[in-house]
């Protein structure tokens, strides 16, 4: 959620820590990204006398997930034992180097498990290589997760995040993750697009936002890329993203956001930790201008999720093609957080669905398109859990004709 538009409770649950005493095993890598066919480093704290570890695709399986505490994936290596010597308190990690395979680009997690049953995950993406690199890809929103990971990483009782307190002002990206190492709300505002893209056979690349930040320009990315998705909440963005996203788009790039509140806060990136600063709107750079649409507000635990109105059925007729939609329909159920057009929209930013006062007189949803005279094309969901539902009607069809419509340069 939008710093300075809501308060640290709503934001988590306030000043939480995600480790228990009962916690035996934490696990996280060192890199948030990988190419393949490189060792990995997994970093492990576990009081055991044996770990297996075994390493998943998000998004191929079938098998649902229930509850953001545990993952469900396809398994694309054989478990590995590793006998662990000692025991070791949770503020030593020890590294464990992992041989990734020329898996396909993706979402992975490694489980480590204890002889005694406890679990933890610890994500990374894969990328592709140069040479297998498709014209689409997927960026998962790393920034975003560590700023929601409520572990108490010095164990003072306060979780080590700016949602817990007011005075925490960075975040550490190489730490594990509370939850067991899920990311917070991985299952809810991620996981959904990411099984659409592995069960319609889409195969783009996946990045990180520490990716991003390899590319010198944006010209150069336009180059290697036609379309990139924002696929979860890209909340939490560094002035060399922000700037080459905006020249991507306007060397003609495709954008898709599939979440709401992007690119709003701007980040600075030091070592392993990220400062924030400051709104980029308040920096003169609104994020409408960009994207189409701005962060609103959120729901204050208050107003429930309603169902989009379809309005852009004749403007945009190839975004509802064989979904059953017209002018007036109602689909899904959205809210949480909502952005919405600003006079700093371009021109011409046609709107395809709104959600009408979800949260209050003057609080709309809307979802949007535009297009710029140099062939760039920007979608918005206008809503942070909209690509969570990728697989469900007509959201699925929806997504189909959208990916058809951005895919092309």
């Amino acid at each position: 959620m939008a710093l300075l538009a809501s308060s640290p409770s709503a934001a988590g649950g306030g000043a939480r820590s995600g480790s228990s005493p009962r916690t035996t095993v934490e696990a996280y890598f060192a890199k948030r990204s990988y190419l393949p066919d490189t060792r990995a480093s997994l970093e492990v704290s576990a009081t055991a006398r044996r770990l297996t570890i075994q390493v998943f695709r998000a998004g191929p399986e079938t098998r649902r997930t229930r509850g953001d505490r545990t993952v469900h994936g396809l398994p694309v290596d054989d478990p590995r034992v590793v006998h662990w010597s000692g025991r070791y308190s949770l503020e030593r990690f020890r590294s464990i180097p992992l041989a990734l395979r020329y898996w396909p680009s993706g979402l992975y997690f490694a489980r480590v498990m204890t002889n005694s049953g406890a679990v933890a995950f610890a994500p990374f993406v894969l990328r592709a290589r140069q040479a297998d690199r498709t014209r689409v890809a997927v960026v998962m929103p790393t920034n975003s997760w560590q700023a929601y990971n409520f572990r108490d990483d010095d164990g003072d009782g306060m979780a080590d995040t700016w949602y817990a307190s007011d005075s925490v002002t960075s975040v550490r990206l190489d730490r594990p993750f509370a939850n067991h190492g899920v990311p917070y709300h991985f299952r809810t505002y991620d996981l959904g697009f990411i099984r659409w893209l592995a069960h319609t056979h889409k195969q783009p690349d996946f990045v990180t936002d520490d990716d991003l930040e390899r590319f010198t320009g944006g010209a150069r990315l336009a180059k290697t890329y036609d379309l990139i998705v924002f696929s979860g909440h890209e909340e939490y963005v560094t002035p060399h993203e922000y700037a080459l996203i905006t020249e991507f788009r306007d060397a003609g790039g495709n954008l898709a956001f599939l979440s709401a509140d992007n690119f709003f806060y701007r980040v600075i990136r030091r070592g392993d930790r990220i400062y924030r600063e400051s709104r980029w709107r308040d920096l003169g750079r609104p994020e409408a201008r960009l994207i189409g649409v701005q962060y609103v507000g959120w729901n204050q635990g208050i107003w429930p999720n309603r169902p989009y109105i379809v309005n852009g059925a004749g403007t945009a007729p190839w975004l509802f093609h064989g979904t059953g939609l017209h002018n007036g329909s109602r689909f899904g159920k959205y809210g949480v957080e909502i952005d919405g057009r600003t006079p700093d929209s371009p021109p011409g930013t046609q709107v395809l669905a709104t959600i009408p006062d979800v949260f209050g007189p003057g609080k709309t949803a809307e979802m949007t398109y535009y297009a710029l005279p140099n062939g760039a094309k920007v979608f918005a969901a206008g809503t942070i859990n909209f690509g969570g539902t990728a697989q469900l009607p007509p959201v699925r069809q929806l997504l189909e004709n959208l990916w058809a419509r951005l895919i092309q340069p």
